[in-house]
Order: structure tokens, then C-alpha cells, then sequence
């Protein structure tokens, strides 16, 4: 009896066995797919909030376009569909939020461009473009756009604008404070048709009418002066001024230049590109300019000893002398192979970047500071001249007698 119990105990525990070994498998099969799902659902989950975090953040891992500003974006859009009167022009709201994306930087270098303002500003780069025929600047610090100066024979010196003038309004819009290049597109345009302008002169509105023309830009106006000491005044540095400064100095050397005057007063700058291949044409083997980036990377930018200028050189300089010509100033001044006269330049020793976007528009960004080649950055300081002296408006207005220019030819002459 005790051994059939047994046996019967034993069988029972054998079934019990059978059936935890049967049902093992799908137990096994059911905690994988659990852990499966699990696995899943935590990647999932990190992977949603890594892209919400990084998608919208930059390699300083600032976020900016965060969900809340996106959210918030999108609830400002549902207001102005409901209750704004008029119509939207969504593209206009569009260009506005890119825009103000880089004003927001505070810095006045870093801009936003639409496909046609981009296309505007290539052509004047390039040389060429339909306007108005004047160089314009802009203070930093109030926004205050002035006339540099309007080209000879130009639309601008026809219809009377003048050196100084204030431009206050364009199509009875005022312009002051707003961003440079976007105030340029406007006066810009269509071959033939008529842009209202608005400029104040000793306090006093002149409004005017000015026909836009294709204009080819001279950038470099060249002559001999007295005592064949050649004069060389560089207007900006745009892709067309290395050939024509080029051409000018050949031509001065073929009549017989012994000392040369280069005058940058009033240019606002330009490529560093240009004003480098101009350096390497005049300065000794070595460093002309270098830049550096926020990461502490260096480009340099060297002359070569093929060409190096062996006669006295004086270079004008004022404080609408900007960017590419302080790079000009300061690469002469470092190598000593020139005097600079006139009065310390505007101080813009920052490096913007032109990228362009899918859609035909671009940014413009601030992406390094420069260095002139003796490790010096000018940016808010300028570059003081060797000889300081201010110029006499009064003394050219009355006779056109250009006080700091007769200095320099004293100055060579006793060279």
C-alpha cells in the first residue's frame, strides 16, 4: 500500500514536471515580446525627446526653436487668422520671422536676405547693377544712413544728392535704423522707373525723384599729380576691383610713377578676398590678414615675394574707412611699406559669410574676427593713422582744396 502511494506520488510529481516543461516555452515566448514592447517603447521615447532637443538646438547646444516657441508660433497664427483685419500676406510674415530670428542676435552684420534681395546684392558685388549711383553708410550705433558719395554722372548727382546727405526716407517710408541692404533693395530696381527719395541737408527735407540706370561701378579711379606721384583712390572692394586696380597700376608705372598715394577714405570695405590678392600685388613675402573662428580655427591669408612695392607709398584714411580697407591700413601699416594720413578708421574687424539657402535666399553671418599680421584686432578701435589730421569741408566746399591730400604730397615730395 505504502509502495503504490508512492509510486502514485511520484507519477503525480512526474505530470506536474511534464506540464511546467510544456507550458516553459510559451512563457519564455511571452516575457520576449513583453521586453520587446518595453524595448521599444523607452527608444521610442529617448529618441522623440533626443530630435525635440537637438533638431531645434545648435553645436553650443543653445536650444532656440524649442516645442514651446513652435507652440507658441503657431497660437500667434491662429490669432492673426481670426482676428486680424486685413489680409495676410503669408509670405511677408514668412520673411519677417526669418529676419527677425538674426535681428534678435544683435548684431548688425548678421542679416537675413530674400531671393531678391540675395539676387540684388550679388549683382552689386559683381559690378553691375540698376539703381541710383551712390555709396552708401550706416552708424552703427543710431541707424542713420548717409551718402557717401553719389557717382560722377550718376542718377543721384544729377537729381542733386550730395556727400553727407542724410537718406531719410525711401517711397515716403523712413529708413533710419533699418537694416542697410534692406534699405539699398529698395532704392534698387527696375531699369527706367523713378524711386522718392527723401534726404535731410543742414536740418532741411529735400525730397527728390531719382531715375535708376544700369550702373557699372568704378571702384578704382586713377592719375598722375604732380612730380609723377601716381594716385590710386579705391571705392569698395567688389569682385571687379582687383582687375581695375591692376590696370591702374600698371599704367601709372608705365608713365613713370616714383611714389604712389592709395585713398580709401569713404570705402566701406568688401571682399577679404579682393583686398587680399591687392596686398599680395604690394606687400612683402608673409601673413597680409588672418580670421579666426569662435572654435579658435585660423585662415590666413599671405603675399608672396614676387611682387612687393619699392616706392614710398601714403594711404588716406578716414572713419568711413571700413572692414576690407582697414585690412588694407593695417597690412601696410604692420609691413611699414606706407604712411597712413587722415583720421582713425571706423573699426569693423569682424568676418561675415554669405550662405545661400535652398529656396534662393541666404544669410549673412558674423563668423570670425580678423587680425591684421601683427596679431592685432581693430574691431570697435579702428586703426590711428601716422599722421592724424582732420579733414577741411570748409576748405573744399569753398575751392575744392582737399587739406589732407596736399599733406600727402608734401610727404612723399620730402621722401
Amino acid at each position: 500500500m505504502e509502495e503504490n502511494e508512492n509510486q502514485q506520488t511520484l507519477q503525480t510529481q512526474q505530470t506536474v514536471e511534464q506540464k511546467k516543461k510544456s507550458k516553459l516555452p510559451v512563457l519564455v515566448a511571452i516575457l520576449f515580446v513583453v521586453s520587446l514592447i518595453l524595448i521599444m517603447f523607452w527608444a521610442g521615447y529617448f529618441l522623440g525627446n533626443f530630435n525635440a532637443k537637438h533638431n531645434s538646438q545648435g553645436k553650443n547646444g543653445n536650444t532656440i526653436l524649442t516645442q514651446s516657441v513652435i507652440g507658441k508660433a503657431e497660437g500667434i497664427q491662429e490669432v492673426i487668422e481670426q482676428y486680424y483685419l486685413e489680409e495676410e500676406d503669408v509670405e511677408k510674415v514668412q520673411e519677417g520671422v526669418y529676419k527677425g530670428m538674426l535681428e534678435a542676435l544683435g548684431d548688425p552684420y548678421s542679416v537675413y536676405y530674400t531671393k531678391e534681395e540675395y539676387e540684388e546684392f550679388q549683382q552689386s558685388y559683381e559690378g553691375e547693377y540698376c539703381g541710383i549711383g551712390a555709396v552708401l553708410t550706416q552708424n552703427a550705433d543710431t541707424g542713420i544712413i548717409t551718402i557717401v558719395r553719389p557717382f560722377e554722372d550718376s542718377p543721384a548727382a544729377k537729381a542733386g544728392m550730395e556727400t553727407d546727405d542724410i537718406l531719410y526716407k525711401v517711397e515716403g517710408e523712413e529708413v533710419t535704423g533699418q537694416d542697410l541692404s534692406s534699405v539699398v533693395a529698395k532704392v534698387k530696381g527696375v531699369e527706367g522707373t523713378k524711386v522718392n527719395l527723401v534726404v535731410m541737408r543742414d536740418g532741411k527735407e529735400i525730397e527728390m525723384n531719382v531715375e535708376r540706370k544700369t550702373i557699372s561701378i568704378p571702384t578704382v579711379e586713377s592719375k598722375m599729380l604732380e612730380d609723377n606721384i601716381g594716385y590710386i583712390q579705391i571705392a569698395e572692394f567688389d569682385e571687379v576691383t582687383v582687375a581695375q586696380w591692376e590696370k591702374a597700376y600698371e599704367t601709372l608705372t608705365n608713365q613713370g610713377m616714383n611714389s604712389l598715394i592709395v585713398d580709401l577714405r569713404d570705402n566701406p570695405g568688401g571682399g577679404l578676398d579682393v583686398v587680399a590678392k591687392i596686398l599680395d600685388t604690394i606687400c612683402p613675402e608673409g601673413v597680409v590678414v588672418y580670421h579666426e573662428n569662435k572654435y579658435g580655427q585660423r585662415e590666413e591669408y599671405t603675399s608672396d615675394e614676387e611682387h612687393k612695392i619699392e616706392i614710398p607709398m601714403v594711404v588716406l584714411v578716414n572713419g568711413n574707412s571700413a572692414s576690407a580697407s582697414e585690412i588694407f591700413a593695417g597690412a601696410v601699416k604692420d609691413y611699414g611699406i606706407g604712411t597712413l594720413i587722415g583720421t582713425t578708421t571706423y573699426g569693423k574687424g569682424i568676418v561675415q559669410q554669405m550662405i545661400g539657402l535652398k529656396d534662393g535666399s541666404a544669410m549673412k553671418v558674423t563668423i570670425s574676427k580678423y587680425y591684421t599680421p601683427s596679431g592685432v584686432c581693430i574691431h570697435k578701435k579702428g586703426i590711428e593713422p601716422d599722421i592724424t589730421l582732420e579733414f577741411d569741408s570748409e576748405a573744399y566746399k569753398k575751392d575744392k582744396t582737399d587739406n589732407q591730400l596736399n599733406r600727402a604730397l608734401e610727404e612723399l615730395k620730402s621722401k
